[in-house]
C-alpha cells in the first residue's frame, strides 16, 4: 500500500480529517489514564490520532508510507507533541517482543493485505495485559453488504478494504480477551473495538 498512500498523502487530511476527528476522539478517550506507559500507534498515517493523545506516555507510531510519515512528523511539531516515528509495516513490526503497554490501530486492519497478520504482530509487541485498541469498519459474520464487497473489490488495491469481518480474525486468538466491541459510526460499520492481552 506505500504506492497508494503516497499519491492519498497530500490530499489525505482534506478528506478524511473533519468527518473522523469526533469518532476518534471518543475511540482515544478509551486510553484513560497513560501516565508512564508506553503506546504504540500501528499505521499513524499523517498524525489525524495526535491532538487527542493524553499527557503522560512514551509514544511511538509507525507507518508503510514515507509522505505520510512526513506529514505526521510536522503534525507533531506543530503540536509540540513528543512522539518517535519509524517507517516500518504493521505486518512485520520493527520492534521487540512485550514492548508496549498499549497499540492502538486505528483504521490500519482493513488497509493492510493480511489483518491477521497486523493483529498478531500487535499482539506480539504488546505487554501481558496490554490492550490494543481498535476503531475501524469491518462486516458482521454473515453479512451479505453486496455494495461493501463489491466496493471492495476496487477499493482494496486504491486505500482500503470493506469485507474484513473482525470476528474471524479472532476466531483461534485464545492470546486474547474481548473487552468492549460497541458501535462507533455509519450504523455500527466503524466499531471500537479493545482488546486485552492475557497474562
Amino acid at each position: 500500500m506505500r504506492i497508494p498512500y503516497t499519491l492519498w498523502a497530500p490530499i489525505y487530511d482534506r478528506l478524511i480529517e473533519k468527518p473522523s476527528t469526533g469518532v476518534r476522539q471518543r475511540s482515544l478517550e478509551r486510553l484513560g489514564n497513560v501516565e508512564g506507559r508506553s503506546i504504540l500507534l500501528a499505521g499513524v498515517g499523517t498524525g489525524l490520532d495526535f491532538p487527542f493523545l493524553p499527557q503522560g506516555a512514551h509514544y511511538t507510531g509507525v507507518d508503510l508510507t514515507p509522505a505520510m510519515l512526513k506529514k505526521a512528523t510536522e503534525r507533531a511539531q506543530s503540536l509540540n507533541l513528543g512522539i518517535e516515528l519509524h517507517e516500518g509495516d504493521a505486518m512485520a513490526l520493527p520492534y521487540e517482543d512485550a514492548q508496549f503497554d498499549v497499540v492502538v490501530m486505528h483504521n490500519i486492519l482493513a488497509v493492510v493485505p493480511n489483518a491477521g497478520k497486523a493483529l498478531t504482530e500487535a499482539t506480539r509487541v504488546l505487554k501481558p495485559g496490554g490492550r490494543i485498541l481498535i476503531l475501524d469498519k469491518f462486516l458482521k459474520p454473515g453479512e451479505s453488504a453486496p455494495f461493501r464487497r463489491l466496493l471492495g473489490l476496487v477499493s482494496q488495491f486504491m486505500a482500503t478494504r470493506t469485507d474484513v469481518v473482525f470476528e474471524n480474525l479472532m476466531k483461534k486468538r485464545t492470546d486474547l480477551t474481548l473487552l468492549e466491541d460497541s458501535p462507533a459510526m455509519l450504523r455500527g460499520w466503524f466499531r471500537h473495538i479493545l482488546l486485552e492481552k492475557k497474562a
